[in-house]
């Protein structure tokens, strides 16, 4: 990486960009469909699954994005990444009805699949600087988060929805050209060997893989519920602050850009000490906070939505952090990808789930009790993730000759 770096003194700040992007254009419907449901007169719970199928495109195509940027080039699925999603959400402007929004977000899903396998493998070739990277990348992902709301809200307020498809879709495909004017294909990475690379004994590995599992699962809901719902929590819940798009979209951003403090911070701490130290507490603290939105409304509500993603945010990087320390350069990508598959296609159950508690007498408070239990269920397995010292005992064990 540092020698990619030296070459290509661009590539990190437009694999930062790229997830910037990313998740500025995967939810740039959470807050039109606001203004949607007042000019189509149709409620929120009805035109909001409309954003399902980019969000199951989003996980299922992660995969296939992974394997070509093993074997095809990561440098060329980046382009494409950027020319496919600016594309797909100029085309999504146009159109005139929700199924029609529907194929356009499906179709910007599947390009955005690109980016999480195919850029986190890139970043995270130097494992001295992991934490630090992937800290770094993932401020940006939540800035992306945060302009959604903004620019979103603003586009909609002054000049009309259609143009918060637009703006965002010119944009990315100008960084498209950009980044294949600035930035040298490194080329493919070289092969090391034929195992994954981890240096554990089996038992070990599937135990890990199974606690990245449990918690990329139940992480992956609660990052997109929190994410998706909050423009409409907003909009509920903040009514003696603001009623327009573009002040709902100024408090999310707001929120967003604070909690993304996190990523930078777990990410730091990633490289010091030990994975689990901050696995525990970082998980541990979103039940309450959690627990606590789906109760509360005005300025109350927005500190606790301040402290809930901070840990929501936080606990990004640390799922990232294990595969990249523990898995061989030249097969990240597809162990991302398969991390990602899941992760985000199940994460898809977000938006029903969300919609379908909505119409319930609870509402958001049936939403964020089911999160906070899914909080706990991760909390679980860290409290199951063996400490450095141990990681460091069975990887010796393992590489004693027979």
């Amino acid at each position: 990486m540092q020698t990619d770096r030296a070459r290509n003194p661009f590539l990190i700040p437009f694999i930062n960009l790229g997830h910037f992007l990313d998740h500025l254009a995967m939810l740039i419907f959470p807050t039109v469909v606001l203004g949607l449901a007042r000019e189509w007169n149709q409620p929120y719970s009805e035109l909001l699954p409309y954003a399902l199928g980019g969000f199951i495109a989003f996980g299922a195509f992660a995969l296939p994005a992974g394997w070509l940027g093993d074997h095809w080039g990561r440098y060329k699925m980046m382009g494409v990444f950027f020319f496919g999603i600016g594309t797909c959400l100029f085309l999504t402007g146009f159109a005139r009805s929700p199924l029609q929004i529907g194929i356009g977000l499906f179709c910007v899903g599947i390009f955005a699949a690109i980016y999480h396998p195919v850029a986190t493998a890139m970043l995270v070739a130097d494992p001295k600087r992991i934490g630090r990277v992937l800290g770094w990348n993932g401020l940006w992902g939540n800035f992306g988060l945060a302009a959604a709301a903004l620019v979103a809200g603003a586009l909609m307020d002054f000049v009309g929805w259609r143009a918060a498809f637009f703006v965002p879709g010119a944009l990315t495909i100008a960084a498209g050209v950009a980044f294949l004017l600035l930035v040298k294909d490194p080329g493919k990475v070289a092969k090391t060997g034929k195992k994954l690379g981890l240096d554990i004994d089996v038992r070990t590995m599937w135990r890990i893989f199974g606690i990245v599992l449990i918690a990329t699962v139940c992480g992956g809901i609660i990052f997109n519920a929190t994410t998706v719902a909050m423009p409409k929590v907003f909009q509920e819940r903040m009514a003696m602050f603001t009623q327009t798009g573009l002040g709902i979209g100024m408090l999310v951003s707001i929120v967003y850009c604070i909690a993304a403090l996190a990523q930078v911070v777990v990410g730091t701490l990633i490289d010091k000490v030990d994975l689990k130290s901050v696995f525990v507490p970082v998980t541990l603290l979103q039940i309450p906070f959690l627990f606590l939105a789906g109760t509360l409304d005005g300025a109350a509500m927005l500190v606790v939505a301040v402290l809930m993603m901070l840990m929501v945010f936080g606990q990004i990087p640390l799922n990232d952090a294990i595969i990249g320390r523990y898995t061989r350069d030249e097969y990240r990508a597809r162990v991302y990808a398969v991390r990602y598959v899941v992760s985000l296609s199940v994460a898809a159950v977000a938006v029903p789930l969300i919609a379908f508690l909505h119409r319930t007498t609870g509402g958001f408070q049936n939403v964020f009790t089911v999160l906070s239990l899914l909080a706990a269920l991760t909390l679980a397995a860290a409290l199951l993730l063996p400490s450095r010292k141990q990681m460091e005992a069975r990887r010796r064990v393992a590489t004693q000759p027979a």
